[in-house]
């Protein structure tokens, strides 16, 4: 099976199927069911069009949970509806029902969390650790959200701010975690920064940019994790940079800051670095202020004392991080570097391999296991 065919094929299956005047909710459990056909018989026998194909089961599934519903003699002119066969339209509906997504109805947690999972592709799972909440609390939300626009008709889209939130979080997860989403999430913002003229649209455009340009240098061969400051510069991709930065100035010249445009000018800071130790700290730390204002994001203050600590020292960033919540996620490992810079390397090493205990990804577990037997094994031959 080609998973990133049915990835990409899913959101104008889903489009389709609500055009024709499927409730949102019953629509998307029909793909899901087509989509458990196709993992069925399409190994074996592969469809011509496959497109077409979903189509065509998703909207039978459709017609027969209809049938079994109580409005089943209301709806049942819709069996009239159905196409013949042939090709579907090679239409790309894709940032026009995650607008659809963001309905009014909804608030903009509940439609960031229910276009994560039915366009985006994410699991209950991977959403749940992008807002810090337990899998079960994130499960309960998305299905209060497809509860609230179950029978809602989607022609009332929603704000743009609900939608750069959803691109923002599937580009997060496509560049660090086990879907590669990130291309895609780049693709949608430009076709959004294209058709609507707003500032932080650009920021979160340059933001994507900026990052997706070091991606290369982020992983060694053996798919281990390489620091920022560790990376070869050699290998970050100029041209993406180059047009973060220029998209990035035209966005701040508009003098109507964001948290997407903030955190773009951290990222442009960071590429303008040729090493990392000559890395402007201070005003990462200025621009971190300006971030945590706009958002009060507790993730926010937790980088921010990283960059305390590389600007003013280790023990000023261990000071930063104490009025910090201990469970947020990376804490421990932030804990663990600084106290590495300030020179406890017990320290270091024993809440290395505890933050690599808490680890979500396998990448991630790996890194801090090694920080941990690094530290360690410089202990046992200092003694």
């Amino acid at each position: 099976m080609d998973e990133a065919l049915i990835r990409s094929l899913t959101p104008g299956v889903l489009t389709v199927l609500v055009r024709r005047g499927a409730d949102f909710a019953a629509a998307e459990d029909a793909v899901q069911d087509a989509l458990v056909e196709a993992v069925r018989g399409w190994p074996d026998d592969p469809p011509r069009d496959p497109k077409g194909w979903l189509v065509t089961v998703a909207w039978r599934r459709f017609l027969d949970a209809t049938r079994a519903d109580t409005a089943r003699r209301r709806r049942e002119d819709r069996v009239e509806e159905e196409p013949a066969p042939g090709p579907a339209p090679d239409v790309d509906d894709t940032l026009q029902l995650y607008f659809l997504c963001a309905h009014p109805s909804l608030t903009p947690s509940s439609a960031v969390a229910l276009t994560l999972r039915a366009v985006g592709g994410l699991t209950t799972r991977q959403i749940a650790q992008a807002y810090l909440v337990p899998e079960a609390t994130m499960a309960q939300r998305i299905s209060r959200a497809k509860r609230t626009v179950s029978g809602v008709r989607f022609d009332r889209p929603g704000d743009v701010a609900t939608v750069l939130r959803v691109l923002y979080l599937v580009f997060n997860e496509g560049y660090s975690g086990d879907v590669d989403l990130a291309a895609e999430a780049i693709r949608l913002t430009r076709q959004l920064s294209a058709s609507v003229d707003h500032p932080e649209v650009a920021g979160l455009l340059a933001l994507m940019l900026l990052h997706h340009a070091r991606r290369a240098a982020r992983t060694a061969p053996d798919g281990s994790l390489v620091p920022l400051a560790e990376q070869d510069r050699g290998r970050w991709d100029t041209a993406s940079i180059a047009e973060g930065v220029r998209i990035l100035q035209a966005a701040l010249a508009r003098d109507r800051l964001g948290e997407f445009q903030a955190q773009a000018a951290i990222a442009a800071l960071h590429a303008d670095a040729p090493t990392a130790g000559e890395t402007d700290w201070v005003q990462i730390v200025e621009w971190y202020d300006e971030l945590a204002r706009l958002t009060d994001n507790p993730v926010v203050r937790l980088n921010r004392a990283v960059a305390v600590g590389e600007a003013d020292g280790p023990r000023a960033g261990l000071a930063a991080l104490a009025a910090l919540d201990g469970s947020l996620p990376r804490y421990t490992a932030v804990a663990a570097y600084l106290h590495e810079r300030d020179g406890d390397l017990d320290t270091a090493a024993r809440l290395y391999a505890e933050a690599a205990h808490r680890a979500s990804g396998l990448a991630e577990r790996d890194h801090l296991t090694r920080q941990a037997a690094r530290l360690n094994s410089r202990h046992r031959r200092g003694r």
